[in-house]
């Protein structure tokens, strides 16, 4: 019995331990939500929603426009939308761990900027239309595709900014489709550049203005929210497309998703049912017929179902009046966007009070740098000026004294001449003087000559009147000779005379006639006085001859002295003058000496 109670009791024990282990660890799954720019991770219990997950994403997200919203995951090989009133591991989920969603939006407005309040839903909307306009899930032409881009650069890289914004900037963004890369045969730097233009004249425009822009643009494209299903006609076995949007349910050819071939709008549209594959659409005016169509899935017949009760709820919704919430968020959105406007007009007077601020700075570090390379320049010519200076003050000492000894140079040169002058008056003086002297002694010499002259004449005459006295006395003689022959004897003769010099026609001017009967004796003392006088008016005229000649030598060694003199004294002042005194240059030659000055050359005998 104690056996059978212990193990017993240990059972008990073990369930109740397994029981706690089971309460204290709940039962949870994870899940994995990809929006358009993010991954999110939950953990989510058993039990939840659809509506619970759904509800949790648009709380993290930030996102109160949930109706356009919703939860896609992939089954086998087509899709499906998480259903919000049945639990998520109930539903066809992959049952993988953790469960990937993807968070996409599953009806799409009629016209955007009415009906997108949030700027988180612009942004969705933004970046889902983008993706399917570059996966060419939208058809979008060429140009409009560049258009495109260029909103989506000026959403993601703000203003055109030269400095910031180099060529090549764009080249690691996808920014269209490849089928228009590939149709024209342009590069990637072509098609930048092409971008970039547009680009450029978006200036101004925020994130959410120019994500607005693109979505304005979009929703005019044919295949913007449009969902494709294959579809088949019952009573020919022709396959079509269906295609549902905001504006209703459309037929296309297979070849062409752009112009549909049959339209159904939803204020046209009395009634939507299927049963099992076939769908039916019964037109508000009864005569027109009933449209019928088959889809092959019971999977995609649910969906395009789902899909079609969606859009027309909202197709009704658009036509009321807004919900107090619907209110509430647009006067939100507009306070939010008066807010971000004001903001952004703030910013962007702050941007140009920056950027001008900046433009002020580069110049004045500009100016800076500027002043710098001028007071550098200025620092330089400075210096070399004050080299100059230097030089110059060197150059003005120099020339200082150059100027004294200058001064001095004229001070001596103007004694010189006045020197020179005193000497050449001085000269001149002693000139006229030895002229006169001069001419005083050539009327001398004249008067002298003519004196001589007179006196020859004299002592001719004398010599003549000496001869005829002797004649006379030789006559008284021979007379008186025969007188005394016979009486006395004859007495010794003396020989006759010699004849009476010149010089004594002055003695026998002066004197009287002299007597025919003196004696010998004063025949020779006669004689000897006028040879006497003679000899002595030759040593005088001889003496004053030699008297005129060293005049005249003396005054034209004067003359010659005076010119030399007043040449030298007019090459020395004018050497001065010039400031440097130039040697005489010399000729090997035996009479001439050359000499030059003012550039002039004179011949000095020597």
């Amino acid at each position: 019995i104690a056996g059978k109670l212990t193990a017993l009791f240990d059972r008990n024990v073990f369930k109740m331990s397994i029981l706690g282990l089971k309460k204290k660890q709940p039962k949870t799954f994870k899940v994995k939500v990809i929006t358009m720019d993010a991954e999110m991770e939950f953990s989510c219990e058993v039990k939840w929603k659809g509506k619970d997950l759904f509800d949790l994403v648009c709380r993290t997200v930030g996102l109160r426009e949930t109706w356009f919203f919703g939860l896609r995951y992939t089954v086998k090989d087509t899709y499906a939308w998480l259903k919000p009133d049945k639990r998520v591991l109930d539903q066809e989920v992959p049952k993988d761990s953790p469960i990937t969603f993807n968070f996409l939006a599953k009806f799409f407005p009629e016209k955007v900027e009415e009906e997108l309040v949030q700027e988180i839903t612009q942004h969705l909307f933004f970046l889902q239309v983008k993706k399917q306009i570059l996966d060419e899930e939208i058809f979008c032409s060429p140009e409009a595709s560049v258009l495109l881009a260029s909103y989506a650069v000026q959403a993601k890289y703000g203003d055109f900014d030269t400095n910031f914004h180099k060529p090549g900037f764009l080249a690691q963004d996808e920014l269209l489709p490849k089928t228009v890369s590939i149709q024209y045969q342009m590069t990637a730097d072509m098609w930048e550049e092409k971008i970039t233009a547009w680009y450029a004249e978006h200036r101004g425009l925020a994130r959410d203005e120019a994500e607005m822009e693109y979505l304005k643009i979009a929703q005019d494209l044919e295949m913007y929210g449009v969902s494709y299903f294959e579809i088949t006609q019952n009573k020919r076995d022709t396959n079509l497309l269906l295609g549902v949007d905001a504006q209703g349910l459309h037929i296309y050819s297979p070849n062409s998703k752009l112009a549909p071939n049959k339209s159904f709008p939803w204020s046209g549209i009395r009634n939507i049912s299927y049963s099992e594959k076939e769908f039916t659409i019964k037109p508000l005016d009864k005569k027109k017929d009933v449209f019928k169509f088959y889809s092959s899935q019971l999977r995609v017949n649910k969906l395009i179902l789902q899909l079609c009760i969606g859009n027309h709820d909202l197709f009704m919704r658009r036509r009321k009046v807004d919900s107090i919430e619907v209110q509430q968020m647009k006067a939100q959105a507009k306070e939010e966007k008066a807010r971000k406007k004001m903001e952004r007009q703030i910013l962007a007077r702050e941007k140009q009070m920056r950027e001008e601020a900046e433009r002020a700075k580069e110049e004045m570090e500009r100016r800076l740098f500027q002043l710098q390379d001028e007071a550098r320049l200025a620092n330089e010519a400075l210096l070399r000026s004050e080299e100059t200076a230097d030089l110059l003050a060197e150059k003005a000492q120099i020339a200082e004294e150059e100027a004294k000894l200058l001064a001095h140079k004229a001070a001596e040169a103007e004694q010189e001449r006045q020197r020179l002058e005193v000497t050449a008056m001085k000269t001149k003086e002693e000139k006229r003087l030895m002229e006169q002297k001069m001419r005083e002694a050539e009327q001398l010499a004249v008067k002298l000559v003519e004196q001589s002259e007179r006196r020859l004449k004299e002592a001719d005459h004398l010599k003549q009147d000496l001869t005829e006295a002797k004649d006379a006395e030789r006559r008284a003689k021979q007379k008186l000779l025969e007188i005394t022959k016979t009486t006395y004897p004859v007495p010794y003769s003396a020989p006759p005379a010699p004849p009476a010099p010149p010089e004594a026609a002055d003695f026998a001017c002066e004197s009287p006639p002299a007597r025919l009967d003196f004696k010998d004796s004063d025949m020779k003392r006669l004689s000897m006085e006028i040879e006497r006088e003679r000899l002595e008016y030759m040593e005088k005229s001889k003496h004053l001859q030699d008297q005129l000649k060293e005049l005249k030598s003396e005054i034209e060694s004067l003359k010659l002295e005076e010119q030399q003199q007043q040449q030298a004294s007019l090459y020395n002042l004018h050497s001065e003058a010039r400031g440097y005194i130039p040697e005489p240059v010399y000729i090997a030659h035996s009479n001439v000496r050359m000499s030059h000055s003012c550039n002039v050359i004179r011949f000095i005998d020597a």
